[in-house]
């Protein structure tokens, strides 16, 4: 447990004693709690990985009105009180924008930058997208529209309550790749309820905090980032695809890594992330 100001931040630490250090970001929504395969590869990885629950997620004391950018006092605090003076910088999903925030504002310590299936600054302007909008683009996404003039809880609420019911019918933890088989059900894994359970169930807030900053500027500008990034995404994640082709425009020097797989990087290409992020 760390202490910012008056808030409590929660975390957990992965990986070899000594390791590399590195700090990922969880998806929105999202947990510190990694699942075994994760924990698997990183202990493998020789690093040194911690995951925080960002404001209003887990054990962690909500932030309201907060950025993208209000992640970082909190990562160096992070840093300060586990005694790195450098480290890398990863995050999936909803975690890519805290993870490129601090590759931006934080030159002097982040030595690396990775993100997979990251989304990229949205287009809010005018009137609510079409589905045919978003498809095209989607930074141009409905999610984000309403984050700014409308109410996002009937819609989280009811994506929560689906997930949560397909996995009480018998579902797996995680959606299947495309083609492929599902895994076993997570009702039968208490670890697994239990992520599922922080994730989906114990709060909204973090989740609906995430939903809005990313809706508003971030804090920061992504041709500002010096740091060396890479921008990962799966073969059958043509969401992220089109996210990516943003992000290599805007980012000078990024190198982008397509693995075959969905949203969630399967263990090789998150093996090889973490790979990527030794590098010197």
């Amino acid at each position: 447990m760390l202490r910012v100001d008056d808030r409590i931040v929660l975390y957990n630490l992965y990986g070899t004693e000594g390791g590399l250090p590195v700090i990922s970001f969880g998806g929105s929504p999202s947990t510190r709690w990694k699942r075994p395969d994760a924990v698997e590869v990183i202990d493998a990885s020789g690093v040194r990985l911690v995951q925080a629950d960002r404001p209003g997620y887990g054990g962690s004391t909500r932030q309201r009105g907060r950025t993208v950018a209000s992640v970082v006092p909190d990562v160096v605090a992070l840093a300060d009180e586990l005694g790195w003076s450098r480290f890398a910088v990863t995050g999936g999903s909803g975690g890519g924008p805290h993870a490129l925030a601090c590759a931006a504002l934080l030159p002097d310590r982040v030595t690396r930058c990775a993100v997979t299936g990251s989304i990229a600054p949205p287009l809010v302007d005018g009137p609510e997208p079409t589905e045919e909008e978003e498809a095209a683009d989607p930074r141009r996404n409905r999610t984000s529209w309403k984050a700014l003039h409308g109410d996002l809880r009937p819609g989280m609420e009811e994506t929560a309550r689906s997930i949560m019911d397909a996995v009480e019918a018998g579902g797996p933890e995680l959606p299947p790749d495309p083609g492929a088989e599902p895994g076993p059900p997570a009702r039968e894994d208490s670890a697994a309820m239990a992520r599922l359970a922080a994730t989906f169930v114990t709060s909204h807030d973090g989740w609906e905090d995430d939903l809005i900053a990313f809706a508003k500027p971030w804090g920061f500008d992504l041709g500002d980032i010096a740091v060396p990034v890479s921008v990962w995404h799966g073969s059958a994640d043509d969401r992220a695809g089109k996210y990516a082709d943003h992000l290599m425009a805007a980012i000078p020097g990024a190198e982008r890594r397509c693995y075959v797989g969905g949203h969630i990087p399967p263990a090789n290409a998150y093996r090889e992330l973490l790979r990527w992020l030794t590098l010197s």
